[in-house]
């Protein structure tokens, strides 16, 4: 029998731009679910595709909402506010599940109720061939913080999240164009641990024109924007923000290095005087007592 608890109850959040094919798979993959969620949201951010009147004639029951701020952060932010379960389940329209991802995770999470957060491994392919992952991109659990300041390594569309962690740590910053999920799991993994599965759950699929990675270089400096506010803000330990300093100037130096190499003097000098005060920051902070 699939397992499922009254109180664990799955909203599933699926953002969508011009992906009407892309999308009718992913929800027929959410269908399949040996636990059925309560309820599936798509959020359109402005198709122009019909895709409304494919998830209508296709998918009757499902609830359609309009995102007139273009961007996956306002569309995801939307759906989750608009959600009713305690559980929020996160879809990119491009993705697809495993049949009894649902069921694994709530499985996981009966057995760790400590935890808000719940992702797995997944299944990449490019151009419809097997990709196999970077060491970079292996997924783990527990503490992760420091991992996650590397790059993102929970993919949106693998993880269950309670919905009262929104209400603690924000939701996604609709003011960052891409690392959107980088920004919302350093936040969440600076204060608590995270829960993994290791089975493929997740498939996805990459290679096609409009994948948001492959409209913008230099991905480093969208990070580097979301460490410069969470430190403005407060949100790190002291601990911790001897790390992230160190980090930041690391991306720092790999964006300066790179825009001299190309002759962008305009970015060079930009991010080369960044990379400087942050220097004279992580020095302060080196050098404080313990005490304080």
């Amino acid at each position: 029998m699939a397992y499922h608890q009254k109180l664990d109850t799955v909203s599933v959040v699926i953002p969508t731009l011009n992906r009407s094919c892309l999308l009718k798979r992913a929800i027929s993959s959410v269908l399949m679910q040996t636990v059925e969620p309560d309820e599936i949201i798509v959020v359109d951010n402005g198709s122009t595709d019909q895709t409304d009147i494919m998830v209508s004639s296709s998918f009757p029951t499902i609830k359609y909402l309009v995102e007139n701020k273009r961007g996956v952060s306002a569309a995801r932010n939307k759906g989750i506010k608009f959600s009713q379960s305690n559980w929020v389940a996160l879809l990119d329209s491009d993705d697809t599940w495993a049949p009894n991802k649902i069921e694994k995770q709530l499985q996981f999470a009966n057995q760790n109720k400590d935890l808000r957060l719940i992702h797995t491994n997944e299944i990449w392919y490019r151009n419809e061939k097997l990709l196999n992952q970077m060491k970079k991109h292996k997924k783990s659990g527990g503490n992760i913080f420091e991992k996650s300041l590397e790059l993102c390594c929970v993919s949106p569309s693998s993880c269950i999240i309670k919905k009262s962690i929104f209400n603690d740590y924000g939701l996604f910053d609709e003011k960052l164009e891409v690392c959107e999920d980088y920004d919302l799991w350093i936040r969440i993994t600076a204060k608590e641990e995270i829960g993994y599965l290791s089975d493929p759950l997740v498939f996805k699929y990459g290679g096609h024109s409009d994948q948001l990675s492959k409209k913008n270089w230099g991905m480093d400096r969208f990070r580097i924007k979301s460490l410069e506010k969470n430190i403005d803000n407060n949100w790190f330990s002291k601990e911790q923000s001897k790390t992230v300093y160190k980090k930041l100037i690391e991306k720092l130096i790999i964006v300066s290095t790179g825009a001299k190499k190309r002759g962008n003097q305009e970015t060079f000098r930009k991010y080369d005087k960044k990379l400087k005060q942050w220097l004279i920051k992580l020095k302060k902070i080196e050098y404080e007592p313990k005490n304080t």
